[in-house]
């Protein structure tokens, strides 16, 4: 059904998801991060409230472990939800509830967490993040996106998949990378990096933007050259 890498960059302090599933918008949902705070990625029979009540816990200052066990412990319909968390010192944390859909397994990685559901294979969230960790010199985006990737190559979801989305969160309250594909019969991780390609190099410039527009580059269409 669905299997996602979270994750922090050391070196940036980033954080971010990537994910992909078989049912529509998967980026609508589940993943989720907070600059200074962590990522989650919520899955399985979705909850999104799950990631903003453990968002909660962090900042009150539980590692991600506890965060997890505070939030699912006895909470109403546990054993449907799925949930992979990684903390500001790139602590992890996860749950899988007894209701979890097909072949599922967690891989806990250097800052990072993979974890899926109705899998292809058993090996798809250790090859994860093997692959995350495997580029620590690479944008977080990069390296969640490989991540995913190499998710996809070690057998996926036991069906095909149809949305996939990067989610990455530095420094400021809105996210600096946002890049979903809502539905694709084909591929949908493949259309996810074509967008990484094309939006790479306009991140800075949308950033920009933001902060300071007088220092921003121009938009390059007609009326602002």
């Amino acid at each position: 059904m669905t299997f996602s890498i979270t994750g922090h960059c050391v070196r940036t302090d980033m954080f971010g998801v990537a994910i992909t599933t078989s049912s529509i918008c998967v980026g609508s949902r589940c993943p989720h991060a907070m600059a200074g705070i962590g990522a989650v990625a919520t899955q399985n029979i979705t909850d999104p409230i799950l990631a903003a009540l453990v968002f909660d816990r962090l900042e009150a200052g539980d590692a991600a472990p506890d965060a997890v066990a505070s939030v699912m412990d006895g909470r109403e319909h546990a054993e449907y939800r799925q949930l992979a968390v990684v903390d500001a010192r790139g602590r992890t944390g996860h749950f899988t509830g007894a209701r979890i859909l097909g072949t599922n397994r967690v891989s806990e990685g250097d800052h990072c967490i993979a974890a899926g559901n109705l899998l292809g294979s058993p090996d798809v969230p250790t090859a994860m993040t093997d692959a995350f960790d495997a580029s620590p010199e690479e944008h977080l985006a990069e390296r969640l996106l490989r991540g995913l990737e190499a998710g996809q190559a070690a057998g996926g979801e036991e069906g095909p998949v149809h949305s996939a989305a990067l989610l990455v969160h530095h420094e400021q309250p809105f996210s600096l990378v946002d890049l979903r594909c809502d539905w694709d019969d084909e591929d949908p991780v493949a259309r996810l990096r074509r967008l990484w390609i094309d939006y790479e190099p306009q991140m800075q410039p949308y950033l920009d933007r933001a902060l300071d527009p007088s220092a921003a580059p121009s938009y390059g269409v007609a009326g602002d050259p």
